[in-house]
């Protein structure tokens, strides 16, 4: 019998197993598809907002508020990158200027560090903003991160704390039996926590009506290449409306910059084509920026944010259900909030059920080797040690063959070229893995013994899975 099982391996799911695993518990994570952070986490802006915008009293504002102070703890502790760039809200009307004051009154109540700036001020440091900016309100606590590391980095370390971990594990029945569930006919567990994302809703119908309802959207986004000249170096949002956030420029860990997204309803919860969206972001993001270079353009993605129709997340025990955890809507600004949503719900939901203690031995995983982080005296004794450092497989983005080896023969290693390309980038450079990519296949064939007969594409195309039969290497 599993103590505690979570489904769905996004930024909260992952980070509640990370904490529940320096408890003597028994904790299972259910994935369906084939790695973790495989939706919302591995698709959307990469970053941590400040806590200026959600509204007062909401969820969204309290675990916003405290994620934002915690997070370059949480990534330190993970070994991961934080980059704290901050952020510009631009204003170019009179209108929207007095929206930026209502965002101050906010920061004042929040405890939030700001300074306003006039359009030539901020121009000065963002040459690139548009000339129409007539203000700007600075947001320094405002942060980069890669969401998709900060949740295979908290998964691989609860594995090698014993947390056990399902891929390709589609949750399709819930019973519950006494004081226990059954999922699918074989998986016994006391208490289930709820972190499917889009698919929260469909979850919780298994057992019960949902209390809430999830409403799909779509946000699609441009990639510009990090070589030359940085386009801009803080986040650059609009003043936002009711619709959202707006088109943001947003410069990664990576330096690359992302340009989106757009926010339109979908049928399909599992849709992350690209199209027409783009159109809107393109025309949006000049409103705020100028000299966007699309002609560096390298790829285009989209992602899919759970919205629920109460407007906020819902994150509680089960009104009806004993040992049920919702952990639903999380949408913006979710990664924000995730490692303070798992600190609550595992210490005042989950924590209270057991009579349990902190383990006295704990595991600690090791960041991934980036060479390019490296000194050469570093890189030297490292290619000594394994000559696979020295061989370069991706020109783009420099990463060795031994550093593809490290991902893959790993707690929560990579199992695919979309899971060693998210890993340590090798397909995320100019080529985009026209290059790479068929030497990145043989690697995974060739480490993890895989035979698969022909290439498999998902329906969207988005993802190549190991693609050749071993013999024919």
């Amino acid at each position: 019998m599993i103590d505690v099982t979570i489904i769905g391996a996004g930024i909260c799911g992952t980070l509640i197993a990370h904490k529940l695993s320096k408890y003597n518990l028994s904790v299972l994570v259910l994935e369906k598809a084939n790695d973790v952070a495989s939706g919302a986490t591995g698709a959307n802006s990469a970053m941590v907002h400040s806590g200026h915008d959600p509204k007062p009293g909401t969820l969204k504002c309290k675990y916003n508020l405290l994620g934002n102070r915690m997070y370059k703890d949480v990534c330190a502790d993970l070994k991961v990158d934080y980059d704290p760039i901050g952020a510009y809200v631009v204003a170019t009307t009179l209108e929207e200027e007095q929206k930026l004051d209502e965002l101050i009154n906010q920061c004042i109540e929040r405890k939030v560090p700001y300074e306003l700036l006039t359009g030539d001020e901020a121009r000065n440091n963002e040459p690139n903003l548009s000339d129409d900016v007539t203000k700007a309100l600075s947001l320094p606590t405002t942060a980069v991160v890669t969401p998709w590391l900060v949740a295979m980095a908290a998964m691989e370390e609860s594995m090698l704390n014993d947390v056990e971990l399902k891929l390709n594990y589609e949750v399709k029945k819930i019973e519950r039996k006494d004081d226990y569930f059954i999922i699918n006919d074989e998986i016994e567990t006391k208490l289930i926590i709820n972190c499917a994302g889009s698919h929260c809703d469909d979850i919780t119908n298994m057992l019960r009506v949902s209390p809430y309802k999830v409403e799909t959207k779509k946000g699609e986004y441009y990639v510009i290449d990090h070589t030359g000249k940085q386009l801009v170096h803080h986040v650059i949002y609009p003043v936002p409306t009711a619709k959202g956030k707006g088109v943001l420029a947003v410069p990664t860990v990576h330096h690359n910059i992302l340009i989106g997204p757009n926010s339109d309803y979908i049928d399909d919860k599992d849709d992350v084509s690209t199209g027409s969206g783009l159109d809107y972001v393109k025309k949006e993001i000049a409103k705020t920026i100028k000299n966007v270079p699309f002609n560096k353009m390298i790829h285009t993605f989209a992602g899919n944010r759970p919205h629920i129709d109460l407007n906020d997340f819902y994150i509680q025990k089960d009104d009806e259900i004993e040992n049920f955890i919702h952990v639903a809507g999380i949408e913006s600004p979710g990664i924000s909030a995730a490692p303070a949503i798992a600190e609550d719900v595992v210490e005042t939901m989950v924590l209270p059920k057991f009579s349990t203690s902190i383990k006295q031995e704990y595991v600690k995983r090791k960041p991934y080797i980036n060479m390019k982080k490296m000194s050469n005296e570093e890189k030297d004794a490292l290619i000594k040690k394994d000559p696979d450092f020295g061989k370069l497989i991706c020109r783009c983005e420099k990463v060795s063959l031994g550093e593809i080896k490290d991902v893959i023969n790993r707690k929560c290693g990579a199992t695919t070229i979309k899971g060693v390309k998210m890993r340590c980038r090798p397909g995320m450079g100019r080529c985009q893995g026209g290059f790479c990519e068929p030497e990145v296949v043989k690697i995974i064939n060739k480490h993890l013994d895989q035979k698969i007969e022909d290439i498999k594409l998902d329906k969207n195309n988005s993802q190549i899975f190991c693609a050749y039969a071993k013999e024919d290497l």
